[in-house]
């Protein structure tokens, strides 16, 4: 019988963490000057009571020393979090001004926690400064959440993949990572400074603090929710604008989708680590070749300048290869090349312990590694080739697990697109609305879910499909799929 006690302990913490948190929007609403806005503080308010009395409640229940957190108690904790987390995070959504029905107030809060940025909810530009804040701190709660799920959490569940990066003072056993509290602290430091970074970098490029704290917490999170319709387009027509903010944008989208485990690294004094690192270079590498691949189209195609059309493509490119989902223009009118070239790079995502979606650049050099071998031994059959990563042996346990990762990723894909499609959905909107989903990236293609667009339209059934697509791309699938076998709650 698994003991659940450590399950509930952490659950309830981060509930009632959670309904703290709502006390900043609640404060935001209550300092804006029109009245009428004033109002949504009440659905803050009672949303933050619910979280903290279950919050409180499961915890003081179950409070007690935690010795040890097995593989099983991981897989649960991960899971039943960030669905507990999601349908409190989704109450003020309903209980607030805009009085979103459950589908969507569920939908906006798993996109804002699972860092998508896919909305139902238009005319941002006229929305209460809470309700936009906290879809904001959802999007950097996300963020941070999976960066310290992926560096203390999967590696010690072999996730597909994953447990490449076992830290060297992890164990080998099935065990959780002993120091995950002391790194999840070196962490957030690190995330909070990159913030505060970008807050400044957009305040000094001419944004109002108001929209330069919102979009700091959601471009390092690289969820890419904004606070207007025309998303980061808006400040390209700003007149308050001073200086090239969207590339300030590019900078720290790319900040947020390296590994954080080299900036934990470099204050640790090993600064070298980043440079040596093959799945940092590796993105940056695959990030150039698909911007300067855009930015010849654009310059050729559309007849921009050199430096707009780089401007563009590397803007457009680099959000959605990291699943951050911002716009600065609609890139469906680019033409059809655009478009398919849009939809396959929505899949790539970031690095592995980075705030990033989609299948990770590194299962691709797995991937890659794995060819290379095979191709090796169909020309010299009594050859001997060793794969390695990182200038480590690749097992034929890391083969299985991220080739599986593939199969299953695609395989509900390709499930979720057909589901989608009966729900009257035409082939480019089921399409991208499900690869937006599953990668995490926020706009799909298309006149009704691309960059202009919205999801409201869409039917609820089409919704739920989605806001489950959306976890199972974010928890990297199998923390999900394995709580449906049987075995798991075997003893």
């Amino acid at each position: 019988m698994i003991n659940l006690r450590p399950v509930f302990l952490i659950m309830g913490l981060l509930t009632a963490g959670l309904g703290v948190a709502m006390l900043v929007p609640l404060i935001a609403d209550l300092l804006q000057d029109d009245p009428l806005r004033r109002q949504d503080w009440r659905g803050f308010a009672a949303a933050a009571v619910l979280s903290l009395l279950f919050g409180v409640t499961a915890a003081t229940a179950s409070w007690g020393r935690i010795e040890r957190i097995d593989v099983r108690q991981g897989f649960l904790i991960t899971s039943l979090s960030w669905l507990v987390l999601v349908f409190f995070a989704s109450l003020p959504f309903s209980m607030g001004e805009y009085d979103l029905s459950v589908t969507d107030a569920f939908f906006e809060a798993m996109s804002g926690l699972t860092t998508t940025g896919s909305t139902v909810i238009s005319d941002l530009d006229e929305a209460p400064k809470g309700l936009l804040l906290w879809r904001s701190i959802l999007q950097w709660i996300g963020g941070i959440g999976i960066v310290i799920m992926a560096i203390a959490i999967l590696p010690m569940l072999s996730i597909g993949g994953m447990q490449l990066f076992r830290l060297e003072s992890s164990d080998t056993s099935d065990k959780i990572l002993p120091g995950a509290s002391q790194i999840a602290t070196a962490i957030t430091m690190i995330y909070l400074v990159f913030t505060a970074l970008c807050f400044f970098a957009y305040w000094l490029m001419g944004m109002n603090a108001f929209d330069a704290i919102n979009h700091a917490m959601t471009t390092i999170a690289t969820g890419g929710f904004s606070t207007h319709d025309d998303s980061f387009g808006y400040f390209l027509t700003d007149p308050d604008i001073v200086g090239p903010v969207d590339l300030v944008c590019v900078l720290f989208m790319c900040l947020g989708s390296l590994p954080f485990g080299l900036y934990l690294l470099a204050v640790r004094g090993q600064w070298t680590a980043a440079f040596s690192d093959s799945q940092a270079r590796f993105f940056l590498l695959i990030a150039c070749i698909f911007v300067t691949i855009m930015m010849l189209l654009i310059f050729f195609e559309f007849k921009y300048d050199l430096f707009t059309a780089t401007r563009l493509s590397a803007f457009n490119v680099i959000s959605i290869m990291t699943g951050t989902g911002y716009a600065s223009t609609d890139y469906w009118l680019w033409g059809t090349f655009a478009h398919g070239f849009f939809f396959c790079v929505m899949f790539v995502g970031g690095c592995a312990g980075s705030t990033s979606c989609g299948l990770k650049v590194f299962r691709l050099q797995v991937v890659f590694a794995a060819l290379s071998i095979y191709s090796k031994r169909l020309i010299f059959p009594n050859g001997v080739f060793i794969a390695r990563y990182n200038g480590r042996p690749l097992t034929d346990e890391v083969f299985i697990s991220v080739f599986s990762f593939f199969f299953v990723y695609f395989a509900i894909f390709a499930t979720v697109a057909v589901i989608l499609s009966m729900f009257q959905l035409d082939p480019v909107t089921a399409l991208s609305a499900a690869g937006t989903a599953i990668a995490n990236v926020g706009p799909g293609l298309g006149e009704t879910v691309g960059p202009t667009g919205n999801f409201q339209s869409l039917p609820d059934g089409a919704k739920w499909t989605m806001s489950a697509a959306m976890l199972l791309g974010r928890l990297e699938i199998f923390t999900v799929l394995v709580l449906l076998a049987p075995s798991f709650w075997r003893n």
